[in-house]
């Protein structure tokens, strides 16, 4: 992992960058390490440090973060990087309180922050290491009401010493054998103590509540190129989902949306895209159309062909762009 200092190389006295530290916990957010790590790469070569972040254009921040998901994130990282460079001189805070003061860092990723950048004795508990205190401690009751005794337990083992190698130990038990499904327990270095194991109902643990079934909107989307290869596309408001990104025109997403063309034209159907987020399932109705020179839409903003990139929009976006393209571009 790019952002990893090794017990060898802290042993040869090289330090965690604050920096790469908060950034990576920030992409970890609910997206896996596979997904993170050429989004990490990126991030750290255009912009190196919390300075080069702060001073960066919203628009390519937003576009250099566009699959990554969950886009408050992004809006977040911004805030917090020009808090840090400007409020405090670039240097991160080394407490877990500290942390916790800064836009977009939570409980959970200020512990981590503190914890592998500062070696401060913080608890860090994500998913992976409340699966393997609850096999470790066997605790029987379903999440997530059993978080606030996973945490207690958890934070009973983080050691005075090189808690920041312990979390990172831990989270790495989790990812690597203590996994969710058939757990490799015999290359487990806590097989011996592991409460779960010698029941014998490790595949078990930890249990879940039934979740509610996630409700389905729908909406309208309009993908549309003027005939001198510009296109139409709109920004998001600031707050809610894919908030401050680039998109097409659309919409709202509800269980009945109204159509909501952005400009006359003659919009021609271009099937329909699904996308799932945290807390819905999402079909929009995609529709196309080709616009004149003298084209004057209602909404949105025209952005000529060689500056608009695909790959620049959230997923969602893409999607529709996808189910569009040969009714716009032929």
């Amino acid at each position: 992992m790019p952002w990893r200092v090794g017990p060898a190389e802290r042993a040869a006295g090289i330090r965690p960058d604050p920096y790469r530290v908060w950034l990576s916990e920030v992409m970890l957010q609910q997206t896996t390490v596979a997904a993170v790590r050429d989004y990490f790469r990126r991030f750290t070569g255009r912009w190196p440090d919390v300075g080069a972040l702060a001073a960066a254009a919203d628009a390519e921040v937003m576009a250099e973060w566009a699959g990554l998901g969950y886009y408050a994130r992004a809006r977040n990282l911004l805030k917090c990087a020009r808090v840090v460079a400007g409020d405090l001189g670039g240097d991160f805070p080394d407490t877990p309180d500290g942390l916790r003061a800064l836009p977009g860092i939570g409980p959970y990723t200020a512990a981590a922050i503190a914890a592998i950048a500062f070696d401060r004795p913080a608890t860090v508990v994500d998913g992976n290491v409340e699966r393997v205190v609850a096999r470790l401690d066997r605790v029987e009751a379903p999440m997530p009401g059993s978080k606030p005794e996973l945490a207690r337990l958890a934070a009973r083992l983080t050691p005075e010493a090189r808690p920041g190698d312990f979390a990172q130990a831990m989270m790495d038990l989790g990812a690597t054998i203590c996994t969710p499904r058939n757990p490799a327990c015999a290359l487990c270095p806590l097989e011996g103590f592991c409460k779960a194991r010698g029941a014998g109902v490790q595949g078990d643990l930890p249990r879940k509540s039934a979740k509610p079934p996630k409700p389905t909107r729908r909406g309208y989307t309009y993908v549309a190129r003027r005939d001198d290869g510009a296109w139409l596309l709109e920004e998001r408001p600031a707050r809610g989902l894919l908030g401050g990104m680039l998109g097409w025109p659309g919409s709202d997403w509800a269980e009945a949306p109204d159509p909501a063309p952005p400009a006359e034209a003659e919009w021609r159907p271009a099937g329909e895209v699904r996308h799932t987020f945290t807390h819905f399932h999402l079909i929009l109705t995609v529709l196309a159309a080709r616009l004149p020179a003298d084209a004057t839409p209602r909404r949105g903003t025209l952005v000529p062909g060689p500056k608009f990139s695909p790959g620049a929009l959230p997923t969602v976006m893409r999607k529709a762009h996808d189910a569009a393209r040969a009714l716009v571009e032929n």
